[in-house]
C-alpha cells in the first residue's frame, strides 16, 4: 500500500510542478528577406508574451538587440549572440570580411525557463557559411517560425518560395504577420497557398514609440 502512496505523491508533484511552471515555447522570427520587419516584431511578440529575446547573429549597427530592448516596456532578459560582424552584410560575408567562419554547431541555444523569441538574420535562404543558412538555425532547434511579409509589389513570389521551402523543411510554423500597406488580394492569395493563419497586420506608422509596440502587441496576445 505505501508504494501505491509513494506513486501518487511522486505523480502529484509533476501535476502540480507542471501547472506552476508550464513549458515554455521557443518562436524563430523571419521574414521573405532583410528590412521586413523582423526586429519590430521581435519586439511585439516579445511585449505580447513578456517573453526573452535572443538574436545569434548580429551584422552591422545599430544592433537590433538595442532597437527591441529600446521598444519594449518591460525588463526583457535579451541573450548575447553567438557571432557580432561589424559589416552590415550577409552573415558570411560579415564574417569573411573579419577572417572568421561561422560554425552553426557553435550557436547554443540559451538556457531559460522563459519564452524565447530567435530572430533570424535577412530571409531563410541567407547563407551563414558555405554550406549552412539562417534556416537551419531553426530546423537545428525545432523551433516554431513565425513568418513576417512585408507587402510590395513582388512580395507574393518571394512569400511563397519561402513558404515552400519552409514545408519542405517540415518546419512548424505559427503564422504569418503581415507588415506594410492592407493589400487585401496580395494577403488573400498567400493565406490561400500558405495554408497558415495571419496572426496581426501592422500598419505605416509615422514613428515607431513603444506605446504603439505594446497596441500591437495586446492585438497579438489572443493568437497565442
Amino acid at each position: 500500500m505505501s508504494f501505491f502512496l509513494f506513486l501518487f505523491s511522486f505523480f502529484k508533484k509533476i501535476i502540480t510542478y507542471n501547472s506552476i511552471y508550464p513549458s515554455k515555447m521557443r518562436y524563430f522570427i523571419s521574414a521573405i528577406h532583410t528590412d521586413s520587419g523582423k526586429t519590430l516584431v521581435s519586439a511585439i511578440v516579445a511585449q505580447a508574451l513578456k517573453a526573452d529575446y535572443w538574436k545569434p547573429i548580429q551584422s552591422g549597427m545599430p544592433k537590433d538587440t538595442d532597437t527591441v530592448r529600446n521598444l519594449v516596456s518591460f525588463d526583457i532578459k535579451i541573450h548575447p549572440s553567438a557571432y557580432e560582424f561589424q559589416k552590415p552584410a550577409s552573415p558570411h560575408d560579415a564574417a569573411k570580411a573579419e577572417n572568421r567562419t561561422i560554425d552553426i554547431e557553435n550557436i547554443v541555444l540559451p538556457k531559460t525557463e522563459n519564452t524565447l523569441l530567435i530572430e533570424g538574420a535577412g530571409g531563410l535562404l541567407v547563407p551563414l557559411n558555405d554550406t549552412d543558412f539562417v534556416v537551419d538555425i531553426a530546423q537545428k532547434f525545432d523551433v516554431e517560425v513565425i513568418f513576417v511579409i512585408n507587402i510590395y509589389l513582388g512580395c507574393i513570389n518571394h512569400s511563397l518560395l519561402s513558404l515552400q521551402e519552409m514545408k519542405r523543411r517540415n518546419l512548424k510554423i505559427k503564422g504569418i504577420i503581415f507588415n506594410g500597406e492592407d493589400i487585401s488580394e496580395t494577403k488573400r492569395i498567400i493565406l490561400h497557398h500558405a495554408g497558415y493563419p495571419e496572426l496581426l497586420h501592422i500598419y505605416p506608422e509615422k514613428e515607431i514609440t513603444p506605446e504603439i509596440v505594446t497596441r500591437y502587441a495586446e492585438m497579438l496576445k489572443s493568437k497565442f
